[in-house]
């Protein structure tokens, strides 16, 4: 059984910029000719990538932080400790989400968001088409 110590510890070392599957899907999509910021500040939520030209905002979510299956974390099967303090922070996460979905649509962005482990990692090709359907509907 871990500690508190312990998982504390862990999760400090957890990062918000320069994921392995942002940085999959942005290799990918660059090997395909499409030119994109990586955490592009000037815009709300600093997508992971903003592909400018095209004025497409691209998210990687982490499915525990952004809520995949939250059901199933409410339900008591994921966490045990803190619970409360992380049912609040997810929740919240997923607010946030929306709120700046929201945000970039009344700017003329078009949104894209994609599940860390079970899309990007598992289906990146989908996920790179998705993109480029994305850029061919706005030109």
């Amino acid at each position: 059984m871990q500690t508190t110590k312990y998982r504390s510890k862990m999760m400090s070392k957890i990062r918000s910029t320069g994921g392995k599957a942002e940085t999959i899907l942005g290799k990918a999509i660059w090997h395909k000719g499409i030119r994109y910021f990586r955490n592009y500040k000037k815009l709300p939520g600093k997508p992971d990538l903003a592909i400018t030209k095209y004025k497409i905002a691209v998210f990687v979510d982490g499915e525990y932080w952004h809520g995949y299956n939250f059901d199933e974390i409410k339900s008591g099967k994921r966490v045990h400790r803190n619970r409360d303090y992380w049912l609040h922070k997810i929740s919240y996460n997923m607010e946030h989400d929306k709120k700046i979905n929201a945000e970039l649509k009344n700017q003329g962005w078009t949104v894209l968001r994609f599940w860390e482990r079970h899309q990007v990692l598992k289906e990146l090709d989908g996920c790179v088409d998705q993109i480029i359907n994305t850029i061919h509907d706005k030109q």
